[in-house]
C-alpha cells in the first residue's frame, strides 16, 4: 500500500483530494493508499446527505467566520480544527475480501484501526462503537465514513488529538442521527482528545496497514479541478 502525507492550502483542496484519489484508482491510474492531512484552520464539514440547517449552528459559524463544507461520503457533521488528524484509505473492493460489502468493510477497517491505536495506548480501553466510531472508554475520539465505487472504496475519518473541543458544542447542533451508545449525551460529554502527537498516530496506522512506500504522483490537477468546481462552491456545500 502507498502512503501519502499531504496537507494542501485550502479546506476545499483537502476534501477534494479524497475523491480524486478514489477516482484515480477507479480509472485504473492509482493504487491502494493511506493518506493523511491536518487542518490548518477551523471549518465545519457535513456528510454528503446532511442538511446544513439541521446539523450546523449557522449563526455561530457566521459570527466566527467559520466556513461550512460538504464531503463526498456519508456520516455525520464534524468540526475540523487544529489538533485533528484526518486519514483516508483507498481500498480495492474484492468479492473474496472483507471489502466486498459495506458492513464487512466497516468491521475489517475499524478492527485494524483499533489495533493501531492499542499500540499507542496499550493500557487504555479503546473500542469500536456504533460501527464506525473509535472510543476511549465510552467517549468518542474518531468518527469515520465510507464511499463505494465499483472497484474501490474510500474510507476516511478524523481523529481528535489535541483539539479545542468547545468548538464542537458552539458550532454544531445535536445530530439528527445518533448511535445508540451516545444516549443523547451533549457534545461536551461525548468527545475527547487522545492527547497524542500526530506523527505517532500516523506511524501506527501506517504500520498496521503496511503503507511503506510513498505515493509519488498524487492527482494534483484533478484535486484542483474538484476543489474549484465542487468543494469551494456554495451550490455543493449548501445543496441540502
Amino acid at each position: 500500500m502507498k502512503r501519502l502525507d499531504l496537507t494542501l492550502s485550502t479546506p476545499a483542496e483537502n476534501l477534494a483530494a479524497d475523491e480524486a484519489l478514489l477516482d484515480a484508482c477507479e480509472a485504473g491510474d492509482g493504487e491502494e493508499t493511506l493518506s493523511f492531512w491536518e487542518p490548518r484552520e477551523n471549518f465545519v464539514v457535513v456528510g454528503y446527505a446532511n442538511k446544513v440547517a439541521t446539523e450546523v449552528n449557522i449563526a455561530a459559524c457566521a459570527a466566527k467566520k467559520i466556513p461550512i463544507f460538504r464531503r463526498c461520503s456519508g456520516g455525520g457533521t464534524v468540526v475540523q480544527m487544529r489538533g485533528g488528524l484526518n486519514y483516508s484509505l483507498i481500498l480495492r473492493i474484492d468479492e473474496n475480501a472483507p471489502t466486498h460489502n459495506i458492513t464487512s468493510a466497516n468491521q475489517f477497517i475499524m478492527e485494524k484501526n483499533c489495533r493501531a491505536m492499542h499500540t499507542l495506548l496499550p493500557t487504555s480501553e479503546i473500542s469500536v462503537r456504533g460501527h464506525t466510531d473509535l472510543c476511549l472508554g465510552d467517549v468518542k475520539f474518531a468518527g469515520n465514513s465510507q464511499r463505494r465505487r465499483k472497484n474501490f472504496l474510500l474510507f476516511h475519518g478524523t481523529l481528535l488529538l489535541n483539539c479545542d473541543l468547545s468548538l464542537v458544542s458552539e458550532l454544531l447542533l445535536m445530530p439528527s442521527l445518533q448511535p445508540d451508545y451516545r444516549a443523547s449525551l451533549p457534545h461536551s460529554d461525548f468527545v475527547t482528545n487522545l492527547n497524542l502527537p500526530a506523527e505517532k498516530v500516523k506511524a501506527a496506522l501506517a504500520k498496521e496497514w503496511n503503507a511503506n512506500e510513498q505515493l509519488l504522483n498524487p492527482p494534483l490537477k484533478e484535486i484542483a479541478r474538484l476543489a474549484r468546481e465542487r468543494y469551494a462552491t456554495r451550490d455543493w456545500n449548501f445543496k441540502f
